[in-house]
């Protein structure tokens, strides 16, 4: 079924939600409580489409329900883009949207950059390596406060022939400026156009000096970024590798709950503040895209059954680019066919009521009780059950619920399994790339 027709139907299910003064963005900014400050080496982590959302009121989704029902068509392209990056040689033009290019994420922390400071916003990205921040005089970019390298003291273009023009995505040297570095991404109908740049960025109570982005000068396409971008991959010019002599490349975060009307969560910087009792899974690397965060996934169990779900599903293959990762962008798990299908069929066997299906969520019950199993995900050392919150889409107005998973779009034959922000969600995911690991410890960070 097509991207449209499971927004429209999911759209149609979740409508009740908005019945709910819990889950209808009702309210004004003056009803928004104030975002806490950023202290030390914390920032705190806002949802970019939630009715308090920092963007402000015209990025805010018209309900909950639209939020979701949109943003569930926007994981499929996610999905393939994820792909694309893992499979060398692959490429595929997006289901929806040129925007998924862009691919911004749910979640945004706040920012300064230049001398003096301009105030930006920048998505979390943990799949995203080149960092962007939209600039003064960028032609398509919507955002209203771009940031203005001509106000900045400490603002210097990269040259060509520094080693870092290099390691910038299709890097170039412009025949009108061969002195000045720049780079460009181009995806489907989409493309963006930037200078690659140097200034000074600070971070809640810390400053990175000569921070390498991509000051952005044309976007075209069907969409561009309204904010910048924070890119927590592994790739030399992310901000995890710039700043490995600040943080040691070790971050974390909590990210908060879709349910509340108020969204705020934490991202932490470096080793100090890390959860000591934490569990762990060893983080794998593909060598080809070095930026994606691979574990090994052996399992699922439903309740207490371990379900079958053939080996080569779940197997890491950096040839092949197959394997699982985590991702901050993607808002439900998605499994290739043979995991998605084994787990289905055994949640549909526990519950044990009549099942309907709605657009991408084939696992629906029309009850008003229903006795979800819940759902634990084997990794290597470690294993993680979640709660139902993690894992069900509730309608508050109704009876429907539905199983939060997804298996890979019609037709298309996926290679990885994404375990995304929907079920990363209140729990501290701690990313511990010098000693090769990835944890998760439960947190409540949503604000009610």
């Amino acid at each position: 079924m097509g991207v449209r027709m499971l927004s429209v139907l999911l759209l149609l299910l979740l409508l009740a939600a908005c019945a709910s003064a819990s889950h209808h963005p009702s309210s004004t900014s003056s009803s928004c409580p104030a975002t806490p400050p950023d202290a030390g080496a914390t920032l705190q982590v806002s949802h970019a489409f939630g009715p308090c959302s920092p963007l402000g009121p015209e990025s805010a989704a018209p309900s909950w329900a639209g939020f979701l029902a949109d943003q569930a068509a926007r994981d499929a392209s996610r999905l393939l883009y994820l792909d694309s990056l893992a499979v060398r040689g692959r490429a595929y033009a997006p289901i929806a949207s040129g925007r998924q290019l862009l691919q911004t994420p749910t979640y945004v922390v706040r920012a300064r950059l230049g001398t003096p400071p301009q105030q930006l916003l920048l998505a979390v990205d943990t799949s995203n390596d080149a960092a962007w921040i939209p600039c003064a005089g960028c032609s398509g970019c919507p955002t209203s406060t771009p940031f203005n390298p001509a106000a900045s003291s400490s603002y210097r273009p990269v040259p060509c022939a520094s080693p870092l023009c290099g390691q910038a995505p299709n890097a170039a040297c412009p025949p009108a400026n061969a002195k000045a570095c720049g780079f460009s991404l181009t995806y489907a109908d989409s493309s963006l156009q930037a200078a690659l740049s140097q200034d000074s960025l600070a971070v809640a109570g810390d400053v990175v000096k000569a921070y390498t982005f991509g000051c952005l000068q044309r976007a075209t396409g069907t969409a561009a970024p309204p904010q910048g971008l924070l890119g927590l991959g592994r790739g030399p010019l992310s901000f995890l590798s710039q700043t490995k002599d600040m943080y040691g490349a070790t971050f974390s975060y909590c990210l908060p709950g879709f349910k509340s009307l108020n969204f705020s969560g934490t991202l932490k910087l470096g080793r100090a503040g890390q959860p000591q009792r934490i569990k762990t899974t060893p983080l794998l690397a593909n060598p080809h895209r070095s930026s994606l965060y691979y574990v090994n996934m052996t399992g699922v169990r439903v309740g207490k059954k371990v379900v079958n779900i053939p080996a080569a599903a779940l197997a890491f293959d950096p040839a092949t680019g197959a394997g699982t990762v985590l991702d901050s962008g993607t808002m439900f798990t998605r499994l290739v066919a043979p995991a998605y299908v084994a787990v289905r069929d055994e949640v549909r066997r526990r519950v044990g009521a009549p099942v309907s299906s709605l657009g991408g969520f084939d696992t629906c019950f029309n009850a008003t009780a229903v006795a979800w199993p819940p759902v634990t995900l084997l990794f290597d050392g470690m294993q993680v059950t979640l709660p139902e919150e993690n894992v069900v889409i509730h309608s508050t107005y109704g009876t429907t619920s539905c199983l939060a998973m997804a298996a890979a779009p019609d037709g298309v034959n996926t290679v990885l399994n994404v375990i995304a922000s929907m079920q990363q969600q209140n729990h501290r995911v701690l990313f511990d790339v010098p000693n090769g690991r990835v944890g998760f410890a439960r947190e409540r960070c949503t604000v009610a």
